[in-house]
């Protein structure tokens, strides 16, 4: 008998569920859905979708994993590693996933179907590019009715997006906290008197928020002609398409190569040590922590390996995501990711959305210009440090940088050194606990020192 196990994500559709067995995931599709899933492939919406990169593709199995008398039919979807969710994905992600979304649902309405619903869950990054991958999402087009799934595109989607806008400041965190959308009597209240301004914002925050709180708001709704959807899908369109492209604001991070008192020749030296270390290994997939704009990030990925570049500075993460857009660059995904707070796991019992840690795991990790951050900068001590990565890297490449540099000169400037232990021998002997030094070389006019490491166990 074959065993298999339930994806705890998936358990709110009727439709169908995601589950595994003997290592791979496979989408069982219920009778409940059997007409709506004939539909969407017989009427070439999925072929369509599919050779526009739009929708995941998969295969037909006619096995019953589950033996359930519910079953239809089984998919096996193209496998889509790793998972992201829209809590770790900078702005111009979430305005690009928001995009696909209403172009998925227009080309749905071509051949007869809607969206009924429209979660960023729905989406996932796939090599560079934003992809839909839920196959049961689509439903028969009725167009007597309005799109069931407005008001949770507006949360999820166009939502974020204005306040993020007009606030100039970081949302990824909300977004962990309203997992199903924001909601817009909460958004009504932060949006700055003038966006006001925006027909849009009035459209679609002002007067949404005034009919779901006025006492008709629960009576039957007026037949909704499809043209009157095509009017809102375009609108919507418009005004995700028309965020400004270039923020203005500045980041801690965002401008750190170019105000980086250290040298051009630094980061050349650098590289070549980092290349000579990868040539030493073997990795499929890097996770690079405070990658920054992706500098080495990129020479991994160089090397047609899979990197998850990781920053908690939204403009280095835009930064890196519109070069990965521009250049094709489908080896790199990069995902906003505050080291001392990774994404946890949230939900229903909380495991429908899986913690950071356990969606990610790497061959390699890489941890440059970090360790001082995070000891000095975070209180992270050197033990702890060494642990966690222990937990992460079955190989490391870090870089430590001591007290005598130039860069923790100016972090203790603005507080006491209380950090007796952080130098490079007591550095070793943590990380030696759990690693093996492969290799150490200093980076040649600096203080700072390059380790490649491997799990001891």
């Amino acid at each position: 008998m074959t065993t298999y196990t339930r994806h705890p994500s998936s358990f709110k559709d009727p439709s169908g569920f995601i589950f595994e067995s003997e290592g791979t995931i496979y989408r069982q599709v219920n009778q409940y859905y059997a007409a709506q899933y004939r539909q969407l492939m017989d009427s070439g919406l999925y072929n369509k979708l599919v050779d526009r990169k739009q929708l995941i593709a998969h295969e037909e199995v006619t096995e019953n994993f589950t033996n359930s008398a519910e079953w239809y039919t089984t998919l096996k979807p193209e496998p889509v590693s790793p998972v992201s969710y829209p809590y770790e994905w900078c702005f111009e992600q979430l305005q690009d996933a928001a995009l696909l979304t209403l172009s998925v649902l227009t080309t749905a309405l071509q051949h007869g179907m809607i969206l009924k619903d429209a979660t960023p869950y729905n989406i996932q990054f796939h090599k560079g590019k934003p992809v839909f991958i839920d196959t049961l999402s689509f439903d028969t087009y009725d167009p007597k009715q309005p799109w069931i799934a407005y008001r949770q595109f507006c949360q999820c989607f166009l939502f974020p997006l204005y306040l993020e806008h007009y606030l100039k400041t970081d949302i990824q965190k909300i977004l962990s906290t309203y997992i199903d959308g924001i909601p817009v009597d909460f958004v009504a209240k932060l949006l700055p008197l003038k966006s006001r301004l925006s027909l849009g914002v009035w459209l679609h925050v002002y007067l949404q928020h005034t009919a779901t709180t006025s006492p008709r708001a629960n009576k039957q709704t007026a037949a909704f002609s499809k043209k009157k959807l095509l009017d809102v899908i375009s609108h919507l369109n418009n005004i995700i398409t028309n965020f400004p492209a270039s923020k203005p604001y500045k980041t801690t991070w965002s401008n750190y190569y170019e105000d980086t008192i250290l040298s051009k020749e630094y980061l050349q030296e650098k590289e070549k040590i980092i290349q000579e270390f990868s040539r030493q290994t073997n990795a499929r997939t890097v996770l690079d922590l405070g990658a920054n704009d992706g500098y080495f990030s990129r020479l991994f990925a160089g090397q047609n390996r899979q990197v998850i570049a990781t920053d908690s500075d939204n403009r280095c993460i835009s930064r890196l995501y519109q070069e990965v857009k521009q250049n094709s660059l489908e080896h790199i995904l990069p995902l906003m990711l505050d080291i001392a707070n990774p994404s946890p796991a949230i939900g229903f019992h909380n495991r429908e959305r899986a913690a950071f840690h356990d969606r990610i795991k790497p061959d390699l990790v890489l941890a440059l210009a970090l360790v001082h951050h995070l000891v000095i900068g975070k209180n992270i001590s050197l033990p702890v440090l060494a642990a966690y990565f222990n937990d992460i890297a079955p190989e490391l490449i870090i870089e430590f940088v001591p007290k005598a540099d130039e860069k923790v000169q100016q972090m203790l400037k603005t507080r006491p050194d209380t950090f007796a232990d952080y130098d490079q021998t007591i550095f070793e002997q943590y990380f030696t606990l759990y690693f093996n030094i492969i290799q150490k070389i200093p980076v040649p006019g600096t203080h700072r020192i390059l380790y490649k490491m491997i799990r001891k166990r």
